[in-house]
């Protein structure tokens, strides 16, 4: 390898904390709440670590292989053509991530101003559309937006956590028959909450694995930064969470944002920094952040031949315009037709839950597939246990897809089923007429592994 190693697992830990907190426990922590009410605390540090199996594979393949390429060369290392042609479309699915992001900004807004609210679909449809149009020029705004972001999002935290412990009732917080008293809604609620939850929770793998080739002794350090970086943010939701259901009662938290719980703890300045620095600013970052990430892997996909030739097209720099207008489309229909965050968000973890059991799964062959190199991992994890957390990560990811596709309604459990099926059926299609030479893909996953045992 000819980078220059830089990172450290200090680094790391940074890394994964910055992707993980972010606008996901902002939209989804009520949600969660509303389904198993103040068993939240413990719930939330659960969820940390039941993610972490739910994407085993980052953490599994980086401990065993210097893979270059991240998350990507991970899926293409593991993933058989037509799952690969999946989990590129995976990156068009995002775009039921894009409403999501909308419809929890303009409701962030709306707790300041009103009118935003009051034209839910109007606003969130507006909003959509100014991002999409800040991805034509460039990401030095992003870039710029995202150092300022981070200090206000920290602040905002702080504040929050640290103003409002005084005013939770600690008596009545683990007084089990108060307020409907912990694990509201039984087993099925804990579940449902963790399935939720895993929207806030799944960064703490993926910042990690996309540095793999400029850290130090990666084998190591990144597995090692993941499991720290889990450990922190677990503490971090732990607080929030404790904070978030400790102050008022279950019916004016449950299904609300956190704006409601920091109205009740923060005076009228506080709290407009609080929504402004903490809630928007965390979305619009987490929204500018993955419209980015996915514009590289949008065009590789439609030059493999993944989608019609149309969408090859692109701009004088690069910009690859038809795949952005079918994200686009594709997030502004569930605005228009009145679709909530939270199913939103459920029509992306799905599809990814589903990949993600696929890949979790494979992982357990890599002892036996790789055995050199299994022996030489950089964390000593034994081999049992290695098997086990394969298996494990698998039902986690599919746990989560089946918790939350049974939580839908029949419309949107059908919108949930094509989000599947059709991606996956365009990829066999692809396939099939030969838009996608199989032969190449193949050859493409020989020189991942090829690299791989390489950096080894």
């Amino acid at each position: 390898m000819t980078n220059k190693k830089q990172l450290g697992v200090i680094n790391i830990i940074g890394l994964g904390v910055g992707g993980a907190i972010g606008s996901g426990i902002f939209v989804t922590l009520g949600s969660a709440m509303a389904r198993t009410g103040r068993s939240i605390l413990p719930i939330t540090v659960i969820s940390v670590f039941y993610m972490l199996l739910a994407y085993w594979y980052n953490m599994a393949i980086s401990g065993v292989f210097v893979i270059e390429g991240g998350d990507y060369s991970m899926k293409g290392m593991l993933l058989p053509p037509i799952l690969t042609g999946f989990g590129g479309w995976t990156n068009i699915i995002w775009a039921f991530g894009f409403t999501g992001y909308a419809l929890a900004l303009t409701q962030y807004l709306g707790d300041l101003w009103p009118i935003f609210t009051d034209n839910l679909k109007l606003s969130s449809s507006i909003i959509l559309t100014i991002f999409f149009l800040l991805t034509i020029r460039g990401n030095r705004f992003v870039t710029i937006f995202q150092n300022i972001v981070t200090g206000l999002l920290i602040l905002a935290l702080v504040i929050f956590v640290f103003l409002g412990i005084p005013k939770v009732n600690i008596n009545n917080y683990f007084n089990m028959s108060y307020d409907g008293g912990f694990f509201r809604n039984g087993i099925p609620g804990v579940i449902g909450a963790i399935a939720v939850m895993g929207w806030a929770c799944q960064g703490t793998t993926m910042g990690p694995v996309g540095v793999i080739p400029i850290t130090k002794k990666p084998k190591r350090n990144i597995p090692l930064g993941i499991l720290l970086t889990c450990i922190v943010v677990s503490i971090i939701y732990g607080f929030m969470s404790f904070v978030a259901s400790g102050v008022l009662t279950f019916d004016q938290y449950a299904g609300n944002n956190l704006s409601v719980t920091a109205k009740a703890i923060l005076s009228p300045g506080l709290f407009a920094f609080f929504v402004i620095g903490g809630g928007i600013c965390a979305i619009i970052s987490s929204f500018l952040s993955v419209l980015v990430m996915i514009r590289n892997p949008l065009a590789q996909m439609a030059d493999d031949g993944w989608l019609p030739e149309i969408f090859k097209k692109k701009s004088s720099d690069g910009y690859p315009y038809y795949c952005y207008l079918l994200v686009y489309v594709i997030a502004l229909i569930p605005i228009l037709t009145g679709m909530n965050v939270d199913n939103a968000i459920s029509m992306l973890m799905i599809p990814t839950m589903v990949i993600n059991a696929y890949l979790n799964i494979k992982c357990m062959y890599i002892p036996k597939n790789y055995p050199e190199q299994f022996e030489n991992r950089g964390f000593r994890i034994p081999k049992l246990l290695f098997i086990s957390s394969s298996v494990l990560g698998g039902i986690c990811a599919a746990v989560i897809a089946i918790t939350l596709f049974k939580e839908l309604n029949l419309n949107n459990a059908i919108i949930a089923a094509c989000v599947v099926i059709i991606p996956m059926f365009f990829s066999y299609l692809a396939l099939r007429t030969n838009s996608v030479n199989e032969n190449k893909l193949e050859n493409q996953k020989k020189l991942i592994v090829e690299q791989a045992l390489a950096n080894n």
